[in-house]
């Protein structure tokens, strides 16, 4: 998969081994207090991101994966740019075997968002 470009720096994510390199597993993260803010009104958003991945020789470590989405309070960036840069920072990271990234958006303007980027390795 070619590196997509970022859009700004953001922290790096540390992995350790996978503990279960031969068994096809998968893991979940959620984080329900992730925000960034609208690039067009300056205003916070506020969103649920779920991790969902099968790892390959690595797993994302958690205290290193709280602090990268700490990173995106202050930047001003689209729900559908944000949610496709977590993933391919994540793929980058931990090159899985398949990881999906969700970002479900608190209603603002009447309008709930929900943007979902897949990864499959090849």
């Amino acid at each position: 998969m070619p590196k997509a470009p970022r859009i700004f720096e953001v922290m790096e994510l540390e992995t350790f081994p996978n503990p279960r390199p031969g068994r096809r597993f998968s893991i979940r993260h959620v984080n329900p207090e992730f925000t960034s803010v609208c690039p067009k009104t300056g205003l916070p958003d506020f969103g649920t991101i779920t991790l969902d991945y099968v790892p390959g020789d690595v797993c994302v470590e958690l205290k290193s994966l709280k602090y990268y989405y700490l990173d995106f309070r202050n930047k001003g960036i689209f729900y559908e740019a944000v949610t496709n840069q977590i993933l391919d920072d994540l793929v980058a990271a931990c090159d899985p075997l398949e990881m999906t990234v969700t970002a479900e958006w608190s209603t603002r303007g009447g309008i709930h968002s929900v943007i979902t980027a897949t990864y499959t390795k090849a």
